[in-house]
């Protein structure tokens, strides 16, 4: 008579399947936290420096903790008119370029959402944009352009150039297409237009990739460096990074007074730049808290009940 197994208790396969993983949190837990520290610890470093005094800092003694703790940097830079013009340059690029940005990849993204019945092209536009990610009419060319619209040393000439970001076209576009699509019906059996669905249903919807596209569009402009050297003929108009270039890494010094060289024989090299990295940055770590809720938030999550 064979001899029959006792059955297994009820959750059995639940218990052992979560043994094997009940180190998996301890040790997600750790990575997280390694790679947070090696994004904070090289800023935490950059601020303990220029609270330092030059002495200091020149002879390699900081480490994560200022030495002689002193504001010489800052009152240095807070000093320089030149450097709050630059950076009421880049606040201006940043309140006026990314609204228009987002707006023009709303309005972009929404028709390429689209299948291609209710949209003819969408397909070749869809690749047309794609194209322009991947190649580009050359440094002449854009610049030549920017010349004949009569932009340069004008604010327009930081942000129309770019005001089209396909990247994130492609990323609110498909964030579009994986709304439910019985959102927009209901909508559009109620008699709502595509500007009224667009507006009232996936902008609303859309606030997370909205809120992470505005960072990446703060973030651009206000890193950009390059074309505020090549179109801004006057240093007056510099962006804040522009500006910085200029003063730490081309050690432009034809502007300053003889008392500006006298103070600057006070701070070392290591220090200025800690300071003007460091309130370079600041505006950028001040506006992720208030957008970083958004993050973690659903896409549709309540929006269709079964």
């Amino acid at each position: 008579m064979e001899q029959r197994l006792a059955p297994k208790p009820a959750g059995y396969a639940r218990i052992r399947q979560g043994k094997r993983f009940e180190w998996f949190p301890l040790v997600n837990a750790v990575i997280l936290i390694l790679i947070s520290l090696i994004c904070v610890l090289p800023l935490i470093h950059i601020i303990a420096v220029s609270f330092s005094s030059s002495a200091a800092a020149s002879a390699g003694y900081v480490r994560m903790w200022p030495v002689d703790f002193t504001f010489a940097s800052y009152m240095y830079t807070a000093s320089r008119n030149e450097f709050w013009q630059a950076m009421l340059v880049s606040l201006t690029r940043i309140g006026l370029g990314t609204p228009l940005n987002l707006l023009l990849t709303i309005l972009v993204a929404y028709p390429l959402a689209k299948e291609s019945h209710a949209f003819r092209f969408r397909s070749l536009y869809a690749w047309l944009f794609f194209i322009t990610m991947l190649f580009n009419g050359g440094l002449i060319p854009w610049y030549s352009t920017i010349k004949e619209y009569g932009l340069l040393d004008s604010i327009w000439a930081l942000i129309l150039p770019g005001a089209v970001p396909v990247f994130s076209v492609v990323l609110l576009l498909n964030f579009f297409r994986e709304i439910p699509k019985e959102l927009e019906e209901a909508a559009l059996i109620d008699g709502a237009s595509h500007w009224r669905t667009m507006w009232s249903i996936f902008v609303p919807i859309s606030k997370p990739a909205l809120a992470t596209l505005a960072l990446f569009s703060m973030v651009e402009h206000w890193n950009s460096w390059f074309d505020g050297l090549l179109l801004m003929g006057n240093p007056s108009n510099y962006p804040l990074q522009s500006y910085i270039q200029t003063i730490v890494i081309q050690q432009n010094l034809s502007n300053m007074s003889r008392d500006d060289m006298l103070n600057l024989a006070l701070i070392s090299d290591r220090t200025l730049k800690s300071s003007q990295i460091f309130l370079g940055s600041l505006p950028i770590i001040l506006a992720y808290p208030f957008l970083q809720k958004y993050f973690v938030k659903g896409i549709v999550l309540g929006s269709v009940k079964g």
